[in-house]
């Protein structure tokens, strides 16, 4: 029997937007990947512990969702929102000072979408964006996307060097300022009240509209809260991005922009081409959550068992780390910055560190200008603080035999 054999075909040849070369896969995302193993002390990802979602209390307002108005929440909805949420999200930021109602309030899928949104919807080839150096990575990654420049700006621990962006807005003319003004991801700090009024009144006087990112603000451990950007803009160039993902869950995608109204139409409208709306369902849910669930007290043991570990990570750091290492030593959110000797690479520490069984995030992928590779960032939120201790010393000891 003659066996004719099949020719073979060649891969085809696809011909993918230009603009995909400038968007680089998450490292913190790539790195998951290697560390999801259980036996991994892993540092590495903005994770929430899970042992604090409130499972069960969302599961009951879900079955009364469902038993009291199946219909409307499994259907079709409008794009800027379920209205009962809006109202309850307008309300709680009135309180910090915000002037929002509920008609200038989006639901997006997570402030992620928000950042895309804003993007979408400002950005032009060749637009310049301002942003902290390093920098929130997935902003990054979403500002290249619509092949915007960045104009990188100093940080240091009163957070942006203000400074630094009034020389950059007399010397360039561009979009839009970033800047996650609480509990900065990677580095955990917070812009100073100065800095935050320097800013507006950069922001007034130049006509740069701001994008506060502020995941993370109701993550306060110790100290006090500083008035938000977008309360302190009597111009109307604040676009206002937060989210239930470090509170509620990351896995509901719910978040939410506050903006003036020609952004906030323009957004709506990019947003109906893009996914038409946020889960009816989950926005259902969360109304109704709301409604009997004390989310003050939730924040409130949030807080308590994160400062917890913040401390217990702090501890480690100088117990067990070289003297010539440096850290920053945040007031909430979930991350802190560490700074290595300019001759260790965290990318070769890693390769160390998955051997010893601890997982971080390499710092360079967070500069939007030249990366530095002493760098990296640790994550104290989903692990326990005996976990931390062990995690941290198996570390050190990799630093020590380096630094």
């Amino acid at each position: 029997m003659n066996v004719v054999p099949i020719p073979a075909v060649a891969a085809p040849k696809y011909r993918l937007a230009s603009r995909m070369s400038r968007i680089k896969a998450s490292a913190v995302r790539e790195i998951l990947k290697v560390t999801e193993r259980p036996d991994v002390l892993s540092f590495a990802g903005g994770l929430p512990a899970p042992e604090l979602f409130p499972a069960q209390p969302l599961s009951q307002a879900l079955a009364n969702v469902l038993a009291r108005d199946a219909g409307a929440a499994m259907q079709y909805s409008t794009t800027e929102g379920w209205r009962p949420l809006r109202e309850w999200l307008a309300k709680r930021l009135q309180a910090r000072g915000i002037a929002a109602t509920a008609d200038r309030v989006l639901i997006t899928s997570g402030s992620q979408q928000g950042i895309d949104l804003v993007a979408k919807v400002f950005l032009d080839r060749g637009d310049e964006v301002v942003v902290e150096n390093p920098c929130y990575l997935a902003a990054l990654q979403t500002f290249g996307g619509y092949e915007a420049k960045f104009i990188p700006v100093g940080s240091d621990e009163h957070g942006m060097r203000v400074d630094e962006v009034e020389r950059a807005l007399q010397n360039s003319n561009p979009k839009l300022i970033y800047v996650v003004s609480e509990f900065h991801n990677p580095k955990g700090t917070s812009l100073s009240l100065e800095r935050r009024r320097q800013l507006s009144e950069l922001s007034s006087r130049h006509g740069v509209p701001v994008v506060e990112d502020n995941p993370y603000g109701e993550l306060r451990y110790v100290g006090s809260s500083s008035p938000l950007l977008a309360s302190m803009d009597p111009e109307g160039l604040v676009i206002y991005l937060s989210t239930f993902s470090k509170t509620l869950s990351p896995g509901l995608r719910i978040g939410w922009a506050v903006a003036p109204e020609p952004v906030f139409k323009a957004m709506t409208t990019a947003k109906q081409s893009t996914d038409l709306h946020t889960s009816t369902l989950l926005q259902h849910a969360v109304a109704r959550l709301l409604e009997s669930f004390d989310y003050d007290g939730h924040l409130a043991k949030i807080r308590s068992v994160y400062g917890q570990r913040l401390g217990a990570m702090l501890r480690a750091l100088s117990k067990y780390f070289p003297a010539n290492v440096r850290w920053t030593s945040p007031e909430g959110g979930l991350f802190l910055w560490v700074e290595l000797p300019p001759h260790v690479r965290a990318e070769s520490l890693l390769k160390d560190a998955i051997r010893a069984k601890v997982a971080f995030v390499p710092g360079a992928p967070f500069f939007a200008s030249k990366p530095k590779h002493n760098f990296l960032r640790l994550n104290f939120s989903n692990r326990s603080p005996e976990l931390i201790e062990t995690g941290i010393e198996r570390l050190g000891a990799l630093l020590h035999s380096c630094c």
